[in-house]
């Protein structure tokens, strides 16, 4: 896709990268059909490392910046996770029940409380930019039903890392 829009974290403020892996995706490469909702709607393992020590709580968040919206669209927002997390297991996106500790999900476009995969119109491949910011709170203070653009906006001041991984769909 030529002219697509810029990704939001190059207008947010600088902060450190981490690692950001995964064993279902792979960085630049295809989403897999079991992270597609109308496929297997699975959110995909994600594993970091290298964040910073003053770390204290993380999110998890899966954008779709190409989406014909003019304000993207947003998948996933898992909040309030641990600041001993270090990894999501695959289908962890499913619930509430399968984060750990106090984490839960706040209200992605679709609307749902929980990972809905791509879900692109026919036409060009979007991309699905995963992002795991490292927080300097343990909880944002924030509540399910929270919009997306307000956990976007409280994470960006409280980030002081962030990871990033993206993949792109089509669909035909």
């Amino acid at each position: 896709m030529t002219n697509r829009p810029p990704l939001p974290y190059e207008f947010l403020p600088k902060v450190p990268a981490f690692e950001l892996t995964s064993r279902d995706l792979t960085e630049g490469a295809v989403m897999p059909d079991a992270h597609v909702h109308a496929l297997g709607n699975e959110s995909p393992h994600l594993a970091w490392s290298g964040f910073p020590a003053e770390t204290r709580g993380f999110a998890v968040t899966c954008y779709d910046p190409d989406a014909p919206t003019g304000s993207g669209w947003w998948h996933w927002l898992a909040l309030d996770l641990p600041a001993g997390t270090t990894e999501l297991a695959r289908g962890a996106g499913a619930s509430d029940d399968a984060l750990p500790g106090g984490a839960f999900h706040a209200r992605n476009d679709f609307p749902g409380h929980k990972y809905d995969g791509a879900a692109p119109p026919p036409g060009p491949a979007h991309r699905y930019v995963f992002a795991v910011h490292a927080l300097d709170v343990p909880s944002l203070g924030l509540t399910p039903d929270t919009t997306a653009a307000a956990v976007g906006f409280n994470i960006t001041f409280h980030t002081v890392a962030r990871a990033l991984l993206t993949v792109e769909y089509a669909s035909s």
